[in-house]
């Protein structure tokens, strides 16, 4: 009973942390800032862009780290801070992304050429850090005011090869949460499992 006692508290105090400094930020050093000029938004001719954003500075101190799996070994789009954002150009077709944090959750996409698609990276609170999820915006949603507030309220990143070493350093992890997640993923209605539409882009 004593221990049950000292892990809700503990859980609280790290919950009540997080809350009160939910207004910082801290970007990752294995991303760096991409120069305005360089800023490319728009996919290479008959290709596909999805933006990964995370406007929410809620879990700040936890990295989210948004993956493309397709085949046996995932491969990392970015790691994904709060009040930032990644692009990733893919071929057209049909995708998974995956996003981990304390575990791993998943987004589906069927993706259009000469489009960008556009995807929340979304934080909660976990056990011991904070989860996150991907959410796709869908087309509704592209012309609205907190669209373009969550747009502007992040800064572009790219990754520098310490992202990839980092991911290969630890794939052993990744692969075990994202066959453990997945299961469970999969294991939900249809409807309920996040997916970005062909009419989505724009």
């Amino acid at each position: 009973m004593l221990k049950r006692r000292r892990a809700f508290w503990l859980y609280v105090a790290v919950a009540m942390l997080l809350l009160v400094l939910s207004g910082c930020a801290s970007t990752s050093n294995k991303m760096r800032p991409v120069p305005p000029e360089s800023v490319v938004t728009a996919p290479d001719s008959g290709q596909s862009m999805v933006v990964f954003k995370r406007p929410s500075s809620f879990g700040f101190a936890v990295q989210s780290s948004v993956f493309e799996v397709a085949g046996d070994t995932p491969s990392l789009v970015g790691i994904v801070s709060a009040k930032t954002k990644v692009a990733h150009q893919v071929a057209p077709g049909e995708h998974l992304f995956m996003v981990i944090g304390e575990s791993a959750d998943f987004m589906s996409a069927d993706l259009e050429p000469d489009k960008t698609y556009f995807a929340l990276v979304t934080p909660r609170m976990g056990a011991w850090k904070a989860r996150f999820s991907l959410k796709p915006i869908h087309a509704d949603a592209l012309d609205s005011s907190e669209f373009n507030e969550w747009l502007n309220s992040c800064e572009w990143v790219e990754k520098i090869p310490e992202a990839d070493n980092w991911a290969s350093a630890n794939m052993q992890s990744i692969k075990s949460k994202q066959t453990k997640y997945y299961e469970k993923w999969m294991g939900k209605d249809k409807s309920a499992r996040p997916k970005l539409l062909p009419q989505d882009g724009k």
